[in-house]
């Protein structure tokens, strides 16, 4: 996990502004504070993609094999099995999109 302290924290908002400076398209924040996603979502002219950084990025993206819980061990935090309950494996996709749309994931338990 990155940007814990506050130090950290501002050299990643300091980054995520140069890139968008230097005319980066998209950034991917991976396992970051949810309030440290958010400001730097706030801060940058690209979209932002999270992955365990919460819910306010402007999209999320999950391992197809964790939506589905296809995973040996413990599944990482951010993970959610969208195949329980689900009939098949599109439905699952289908509840994981419905779920990122309506902002019911990542949920807190999903976020750092």
């Amino acid at each position: 996990m990155q940007g814990k302290t506050e130090q950290d924290a501002q050299r990643l908002l300091q980054d995520a502004k140069a890139l968008s400076d230097a005319g980066a398209g998209l950034l991917v924040l991976e396992m970051i504070p949810a309030s440290l996603a958010k400001q730097i979502t706030k801060s940058v002219a690209m979209p932002t993609i999270g992955i365990g950084a919460g819910v306010d990025c402007c999209g999320q993206v999950l391992v197809l094999q964790d939506m589905l819980g296809i995973y040996s061990g413990k599944s990482p935090k951010f993970v959610r099995n969208f195949m329980l309950g689900a009939g098949s494996i599109q439905q699952a996709v289908k509840a994981y999109v419905q779920a990122v749309k309506a902002g019911e994931f990542p949920a807190a338990e999903h976020s750092f």
